[in-house]
């Protein structure tokens, strides 16, 4: 190994792996720090940086949080943060309107409206289920 952050999902998940490989009388070595869990220095240093790459990752989702608030409250205030704008079920009118002329297939309703096809089913689908 040469990384130690893309092998486990977790500080126990970590643990879990290095208990398994110690059952089976085998150590982890991680090439690229020189770590070896083999020795007890070496389970010290992967127990380490695993809660470090845990606390690390969580001051990160941390601050990302506060980021989106951060956002959202400014929106609020200046009304930027809206989210992505409809598009296919803006046009909803436009599709029945279409659906109704005699000869047009939803492929053509959907090149015409610039939309994808599944949408122009999705919005004739509640039609057909009133008929």
């Amino acid at each position: 190994m040469t990384k130690l952050d893309r092998l486990a999902r977790s500080v126990i998940h970590l643990g879990e792996l290095v208990a398994r490989l110690e059952a089976k009388k085998v150590s982890l070595r991680i090439l690229g720090m020189g770590v070896d869990t083999g020795t007890p220095t070496g389970r010290l240093m992967v127990n380490l940086l695993g809660s470090i790459a845990r606390f690390e990752r969580e001051v990160m989702l941390e601050h990302q949080r506060e980021g989106v608030a951060k956002a959202k409250a400014e929106a609020e205030a200046e009304g930027k943060y809206k989210g992505r704008a409809p598009t296919a079920r803006a046009k909803a009118a436009q599709v029945l309107s279409l659906a109704g002329k005699p000869g047009m297939t939803k492929e053509a309703i959907a090149a015409e409206l610039n939309i994808g096809v599944a949408s122009v089913y999705r919005i004739l689908r509640p039609q057909r289920a009133s008929i």
